[in-house]
């Protein structure tokens, strides 16, 4: 009997051999979560204020619709990283 593992590897190719990656891409992709990690403390320090701001005035609206703001701009951002991520292991 195979273990949940050993099916999931199957199933998505686990038997193949990943790519390796060389030096310039591991820099490559190095180089973009740093970026990206700097993208997104930006825009949650940018928003925190601004959520901070709507909370003292008791604004219940605008804090609802800065926080999903910040939801959406934050997944976008991720979005974006790993599309751009993928770009490279698929060029390994």
């Amino acid at each position: 009997m195979k273990s949940a593992l050993e099916i999931a590897m199957e199933r998505f190719g686990g038997s193949q051999p990943s790519p390796k990656l060389s030096d310039e891409q591991k820099n490559k992709i190095h180089d973009l979560n740093n970026l990206y990690q700097s993208k997104i403390a930006e825009r949650e320090t940018f928003l925190a204020s601004r959520i901070k701001a709507a909370v003292a005035d008791g604004n219940a609206k605008e804090v609802a619709e800065l926080e999903l703001q910040l939801r959406r701009d934050l997944a976008g951002l991720r979005e974006e990283l790993e599309a751009k991520k993928k770009k490279i292991w698929d060029g390994a």
